[in-house]
């Protein structure tokens, strides 16, 4: 069964990018939103293997779309890892502690990404 990643981004751009490099290099199947709004709905509702999530979105940020997914029975238990271009130690350290699965730097080696997602989600090769 081929795993499933929501990646959420409101770079059409950054989208793009992390679904051919899931796609074609991981192996994965990828779904998209543009926003943390559009994530909680697509999330609750299809359930995704994990989720890559950027930190910094107008209106609902990722943090904040983590804790809301943290909040909801039916996604609490989907992994998410964070996207960020910028991170300091503590905040990454913050994350973490809160239950992040991982938090990854933009920009990123499209052919490493899938091998990163995989790592920090214990998939194994």
């Amino acid at each position: 069964m081929t795993r499933c990643v929501l990646v959420v981004d409101d770079e059409p751009d950054i989208r793009a990018v992390a679904r051919l490099s899931l796609e074609r290099v991981g192996g994965l199947r990828v779904i998209e939103a543009s926003s943390g709004m559009e994530a909680l709905d697509i999330v609750a509702a299809s359930q995704p293997d994990a989720v890559l999530l950027d930190v910094m979105m107008p209106r609902v940020d990722g943090p904040t779309t983590y804790a809301l997914l943290q909040a909801d029975p039916r996604t609490r238990d989907i992994p998410v890892l964070l996207l960020t271009a910028r991170a300091d130690a503590t905040q990454r350290e913050r994350w973490l502690a809160e239950g992040v699965r991982g938090v990854l730097a933009k920009p990123f080696d499209p052919m490493e990404l899938p091998r990163l997602v995989s790592e920090s989600l214990g998939w194994g090769p």
